[in-house]
């Protein structure tokens, strides 16, 4: 029954938030509406471990003579998932009250709306279900970049609706085939889908399918080029929903219902789909160490990062997909820990170039230090959050092919490279001009950095919970596939 409240109580506070006409009241509601969610998601943690660790919160025929139904569910997966946009939700909502935002209960109103359709995206079990919340996240994302998003905002946000909307209707049409090809009475509930009874030449084209779709989402080389724009146009709380949140839908359609229903398609493929997201690493890398705008920046070592996930989780190592799951969480945490740092530098210095900035610890030491944690997260520092699940994927990767995991582990070089040298250009040195005033952070400011923080080593030092949660999630699907 939580995971059917954690879905309804965000769907009615949007609606009552968008005719909410106080600035001020929107705010507060939003947020305590955000917290309220949080502490449900806790509580449904400590239900899935009290019992079987596997529990089916909720199902509801809906359309029963189509074969749909509303099944959410939890497992280590969706749990880990539900956690990870429960926690950050929260932390983007507070860390906007700095921003000036016009229609203030519209744009709260979206965000809200987008969280539930995020967890309806990680607790779905129904196939159709699956693909009407992944659409309902697309219509805040839209709005809030396109409305409140800066320069040549529309034009970027149409690519971006363009892109996602057509990988969308590709996951449509292979949903659609796989449940007319499914055991009679034919059912879009995800086991059903998982007994599929394809032929070889049909689970290619469900594949593909079902791989654009989700790589575009991600975003996967080549279909990352809506991405940078789009990171860039979005206001800060859009680009944290993007970077941190909406990501993760694309690489947990690949683990929940892409590999489970077509994974022979791998098998017989020898690693051919693994070596795009491995391309995807190096040319990301390379273009991020040339970045001079920090939120560009910041997604190109993003479509690095959540390359080598991708590249793991496609090798049906249930290391490498544990690690994939855990890698997920600290990328959606570290990476909206470094958007919130880039918007009290601008807000700051009025400019988010790199080589304009420079000498911010001499003024903010207190900032640097939460930089310099967070950074180190990205950078896979053993005994933070990005060393964890980055060791398993170099170890499930290396299990399935050493030169794979060889191209990979250079995004421990890379990510070192690009952003100790960022660091160093952004907070070390001589002040200037556009820095010699810059303040330090007040301790409302510290809040949400204070928290990002306690999960970056926490994850690094004791990742027991997380682990167990992702090895829970894995071994289902590893079952299936096996």
């Amino acid at each position: 029954m939580l995971t059917l409240i954690l879905i309804v109580l965000p769907l009615l506070a949007a609606i009552g938030l968008f005719f909410v006409k106080n600035e001020r009241w929107a705010r507060n509601l939003a947020l305590a509406a955000a917290l309220t969610e949080f502490g449900i998601s806790i509580a449904a943690l400590v239900q899935f471990f009290l019992y079987c660790h596997c529990q089916l919160l909720f199902r509801l025929d809906w359309l029963a003579n189509y074969g749909i139904s509303l099944k959410f569910g939890m497992d280590g997966l969706s749990m880990l998932m539900t956690l990870l946009t429960t926690f950050l939700v929260p932390i983007i909502i507070y860390t906007s009250f700095s921003q000036k935002i016009y229609r203030v209960s519209s744009f709260y109103s979206l965000i809200i709306l987008m969280q539930a359709g995020l967890i309806g995206v990680f607790t779905s079990f129904d196939g159709m279900v699956f693909y009407i919340f992944w659409e309902l996240t697309l219509i805040p994302a839209y709005f809030i970049a396109g409305y409140w998003g800066g320069e040549n905002r529309i034009r970027i946000t149409l690519k971006f609706f363009a892109y996602t909307f057509s990988g969308s209707l590709l996951m449509l049409v292979a949903i659609i085939f796989l449940y007319s090809h499914t055991p009679l009475p034919h059912s879009f509930d995800h086991i059903w889908l998982y007994a599929n009874n394809l032929n070889p030449t049909e689970q290619l084209w469900v594949f593909l399918a079902f791989f654009i779709a989700f790589a575009i989402k991600v975003p996967i080389f080549p279909f990352h080029t809506w991405q940078p724009d789009t990171y860039v146009t979005a206001p800060y709380s859009g680009s944290m929903l993007l970077g941190g949140l909406m990501s993760k839908m694309g690489l947990f359609g690949l683990i929940r219902w892409m590999i489970p229903i077509v994974y022979p398609v791998l098998s017989r493929t020898d690693g051919l789909f693994i070596i795009i997201p491995l391309i995807g690493i190096v040319y990301a890398s390379l273009i991020a160490i040339r970045q001079d705008e920090l939120k560009r920046f910041v997604a190109y070592t993003s479509i690095a990062h959540l390359g080598l996930i991708a590249a793991g989780a496609l090798t049906l190592n249930s290391q490498a997909m544990q690690g994939a799951m855990i890698q997920m969480v600290s990328h959606g945490i570290n990476i909206v820990g470094l958007f919130i740092i880039i918007q009290y530098i601008e807000a700051r210095t009025k400019t988010t170039s790199i080589s304009e900035l420079g000498g911010i610890a001499l003024k903010a030491p207190r900032l640097a230090v939460f930089f310099m944690i967070i950074l180190l997260g990205s950078v896979a520092l053993p005994l933070t959050n990005g060393f964890v699940g980055e060791f398993l994927l170099l170890l499930g990767l290396f299990k399935y092919y050493w030169l794979y995991a060889a191209v990979a582990g250079l995004t421990i070089i890379f990510s070192a490279v690009y952003m100790l040298w960022m660091y160093q250009r952004v907070m070390l040195g001589n002040t200037n001009l556009v820095t010699e005033n810059f303040t330090d952070l007040s301790w409302r400011e510290m809040i949400p950095l204070a928290a990002i923080v306690v999960l970056v080593i926490w994850i690094g030092v004791a990742p027991g919970m997380f682990m167990h949660l992702a090895e829970n999630g894995v071994g289902q699907i590893i079952g299936v596939i096996r």
